[in-house]
């Protein structure tokens, strides 16, 4: 028999589904996530299509940090593997703990949509966040109309407060700049201190560059671009971000997730550019 499906497919039932709190957890638990599939999967091929599938969730899961609610046709579409294929992938990261899925319906028509794919913490990378339990109704459910305004409020008052730093002058910005962890390149430090004091906050912004880099190769560990590319594919971003921000444009999901966007959508571009990748 059918179960009801009751979770409606709206950005407050994606944000309550969430067992995160920041990228960098959600990071993290994936890298926790690869070394396990690595040791408990004997098959190559079967090792490295369940990592790309992590991989890719991964990255479609941040603006609901963890969430992800792509189609499996997509999936197969950016796998390159069957639909069916990719429904016993899936079956086999919920059978090892790491996601798991649920049924939703559009509010227009109340028909089934695609599920929400959801990465679960990992046991020794806890993000800080209440886990959601597993149970035969959806938390997501029980939200009320009170509530879904108060987040909605909450929401906008955290995008007010993370902007609050922005156009603050460069000589300040400079100065809070040598705090920054040596991994950030000091070019793309110089660009985002314009903007932002808090050495925390630029370390995000590089995380968000270092995380869209995917894994073209897994046996080799090779990422699509370079560091030299990834920091002018961060230049680049962040300048459009600059722009984005100036012209009053609505972040409501916050200022990572629209960067990781923008970041996102200029790799797609640029690794198909044979100029951008083929010049030294």
């Amino acid at each position: 028999m059918k179960k009801r499906i009751d979770v409606i497919a709206i950005e407050e039932s994606y944000n309550n589904l969430s067992s995160f709190t920041d990228i960098e957890v959600l990071n993290k638990t994936v890298r926790v996530y690869r070394d396990t599939i690595r040791a408990s999967i004997k098959r190559a091929d079967v090792q490295s299509r369940l990592i790309t599938l992590m991989e890719l969730l991964k990255r479609h899961s941040c603006k609901q940090i963890g969430v992800s609610y792509m189609c499996k046709n997509t999936i197969a579409d950016k796998l390159e593997v069957s639909y069916k294929t990719v429904q016993r992938l899936m079956k086999k990261l919920e059978d090892l703990g790491m996601i798991r899925q649920v049924p939703m319906k559009r509010k227009k028509d109340m028909m089934q949509t695609a599920n929400a794919i959801i990465i679960q913490p990992a046991k020794d990378e806890m993000s800080g966040k209440t886990p959601v339990k597993k149970s035969k109704k959806c938390p997501a459910i029980k939200t009320t109309t009170s509530f879904l305004k108060q987040n909605i409020k909450n929401n906008k008052r955290k995008a007010v407060a993370q902007f609050s730093h922005v156009d603050k002058s460069l000589e300040n910005s400079l100065k809070h700049a040598n705090f920054v962890a040596h991994w950030v390149p000091s070019v793309f430090c110089n660009l985002v201190g314009s903007f932002y004091e808090k050495a925390e906050t630029i370390q995000e912004f590089w995380k968000v560059i270092k995380q869209c880099n995917r894994v073209v190769d897994y046996s080799a560990n090779k990422r699509a671009f370079t560091g030299k590319q990834e920091i002018e594919i961060g230049i680049k971003a962040f300048k459009e971000f600059a722009m984005k921000v100036k012209s009053g444009v609505n972040m409501h999901k916050g200022p990572f997730a629209y960067f990781n966007g923008i970041v996102n959508k200029l790799m797609n571009e640029l690794y198909f550019d044979n100029e951008f990748m083929f010049y030294d």
